[in-house]
C-alpha cells in the first residue's frame, strides 16, 4: 500500500521514471522513441491522431500507426 509509506514509494516511482524523463528532455521525444522501443510503445496519441491499435479497436475509433 503505497500511501502507507509515501516517502519510500515516492523514491521508487522517481527512480523508475526519471531515466525516461531525462531521455525525453535530452533527446526530444522522437529521438528518444527511436532509441527506446519500449518508450515508443507508450505513445498512444501523436499530433492528435490515435496511434494505439488496441485502444482504437476497443472504442471503435480510427487509428494510424506511428513509428518514430
Amino acid at each position: 500500500m503505497p500511501g502507507a509509506v509515501g516517502r519510500t514509494s515516492t523514491f521508487a516511482l522517481t527512480n523508475a521514471t526519471m531515466p525516461y524523463a531525462l531521455r525525453l528532455a535530452n533527446m526530444g521525444y522522437q529521438a528518444a522513441c527511436k532509441a527506446d522501443p519500449g518508450l515508443a510503445a507508450g505513445v498512444d496519441v501523436h499530433k492528435g491522431v490515435l496511434t494505439n491499435k488496441d485502444v482504437a479497436e476497443t472504442f471503435g475509433l480510427e487509428y494510424r500507426s506511428w513509428e518514430p
